[in-house]
């Protein structure tokens, strides 16, 4: 019992600058996150963590990942990107290849039918980010946006 926090302590770790930076980052991004799951659910019957999925795909070499590298892009757990590419391999929208040089290992591999569906779900998101993110900021803002992004990534 003597590890705890009391709550009140916890609320005084971060002045109102800090915990309105932070808590607001956490809020936009979970309700960002659900209104592109939503329309992407309602439009193409696809969720977004599947088209995040097919959309690294995409973008590797020869449209192939090995699974762990998935997980790692999409930000999922080994396990979690297993039972995804499950689901995506049952709709024919994703193949899995044992990997040569690991008996243990797997490729993920985007098939004809998997291009064809991120095609048809790609404008739904990509109107999704403008209208939801991108239209609210100036190009300059954008930018310095961007900087703000690199600077975190550089640190984490």
């Amino acid at each position: 019992m003597t590890d705890q926090v009391p709550v009140k302590a916890l609320s005084s770790t971060l002045s109102s600058a800090e915990g309105g930076a932070w808590g607001g980052f956490l809020r936009v991004h979970a309700k960002i996150v659900r209104k592109l799951d939503a329309e992407l659910r309602q439009a193409h019957g696809l969720p977004l963590s599947s088209y995040e999925v097919l959309l690294h795909l995409s973008w590797a070499p020869g449209h192939r990942m090995r699974m762990g590298e998935l997980a790692e892009s999409v930000l999922l757990t080994l396990s979690g990107v297993t039972r995804l590419v499950g689901r995506l391999e049952r709709e024919g929208l994703v193949r899995r290849e044992p990997c040569p040089e690991d008996r243990r290992g797997a490729y993920a591999i985007l098939t004809e039918a998997g291009i064809d569906r991120l095609g048809e779900a790609h404008p739904t998101h990509l109107s999704g980010v403008h209208r939801l993110f991108l239209e609210h900021f100036s190009k300059v803002e954008l930018k310095t946006m961007t900087e703000y992004w690199r600077r975190l990534m550089r640190g984490a």
